[in-house]
């Protein structure tokens, strides 16, 4: 059960990274139908069966590169869901009872994902859609890993650690809105919007447009290329590089907390470079004009800092697990 945990772990930070490459070669519309790829189950490669292609979508003409990069994406996401489905029934053994309610959850997830891939492509990436997919892989993808840590024996045996957990989670809550925002981001083709470095096209606030954050309706043909207004773009943009220095103060004031206490101090540090490494990369998709490599390595950094913070949280749950038992059966004299 634990080999198949890793597995899937693995498989999941390959799907994520696949979905970000998928998105960012504009190949999330590589196959206009699903499951299939125009109307076939493989990759239409052969002449005749481009000839078909065309005959079936002539609206939509088939690019070979585009469409092998989204069936392979489709691949690996199958594979993901297979894999889990086999954690679901293995957990209904006695032996592996407690991997039960994670591994019947997380097929779920999968389900869902799969839905919302489904209408990624029929309703031509609307953008609600895609942000809603690539959080909901970010989500398998820390349940995964926060799965595998539990199944570790525990590792803090050290003084009371205290004080941490509102600093925790108000670091968590801002990291999720941060991969949110950069989810929205890309997803109405905001990335591009402001070229500047440290403003954003002059005086963006001027431009502030509160509609660039309101759910579109399926009322265009297509959100391939963004349907947004360049005011719209510039203001989803803002907004993710304004909570980007939030989440970099925030992030790094628990990664100077997690410093303080020993049994941490490694995460900490970890904590801390990541961050750095992501603003880095964050400021780089700017200068460079989003490099296809920086900006596949920036959306996996934010799975990795997601990742820091899972397994963060889950040792700070375990020593309070740990220091709530000890006083259940060994009470202070006195008490």
């Amino acid at each position: 059960m634990h080999r198949l945990g890793l597995f899937a772990f693995a498989l999941t930070l390959v799907v994520v990274v696949l979905g970000a490459y998928t998105r960012l070669t504009d190949a999330g519309l590589g196959c206009p139908d699903w499951p299939g790829c125009y109307g076939f189950h493989g990759i239409p490669n052969s002449e005749q069966a481009q000839r078909l292609a065309a005959e079936r979508f002539p609206d939509n003409p088939l690019e070979p590169v585009k469409a092998r990069n989204e069936m392979v994406h489709r691949y690996a996401a199958g594979t993901l869901g297979v894999t889990i489905l086999l954690m679901a029934l293995w957990s209904l053994k006695a032996a592996h009872r407690a991997y039960r309610f994670p591994a019947w959850l997380l097929l779920a997830l999968v389900a869902g994902q799969a839905t919302l891939g489904m209408l990624t492509v029929t309703l031509n990436l609307l953008p609600l859609v895609v942000m809603g997919h690539l959080l909901g892989g970010f989500t398998i993808l820390a349940l995964l890993f926060l799965l595998l840590c539990r199944g570790r024996p525990p590792l803090l045996e050290s003084p009371r650690i205290s004080g941490l957990g509102r600093c925790y989670r108000v670091a968590l809550g801002a990291l999720v809105l941060q991969i949110a925002l950069g989810g929205w981001t890309a997803a109405n083709y905001a990335a591009m919007a402001c070229l500047e470095l440290p403003v954003c096209q002059g005086d963006w606030p001027a431009q502030w447009q509160w509609s660039a954050f309101h759910p579109h309706g399926v009322s265009a043909e297509t959100y391939q290329y963004g349907v947004l207004s360049q005011e719209e773009r510039v203001t989803i943009h803002a907004a993710h590089r304004l909570w980007a220095v939030v989440t970099v103060l925030l992030l790094l004031w628990l990664a100077g907390r997690l410093w303080r206490h020993p049994p941490m101090r490694g995460w900490g540090l970890a904590l801390a470079l990541g961050v750095m490494v992501q603003l880095a990369l964050g400021m780089a998709n700017v200068v460079l004009h989003l490099p296809l490599a920086v900006a596949v390595a920036h959306n996996a950094g934010a799975a990795v800092l997601l990742l820091m913070l899972t397994g963060t949280g889950e040792r700070l749950w375990r020593y309070r697990e740990e220091r709530w038992q000890e006083a259940r059966y060994c009470p202070e004299p006195g008490n």
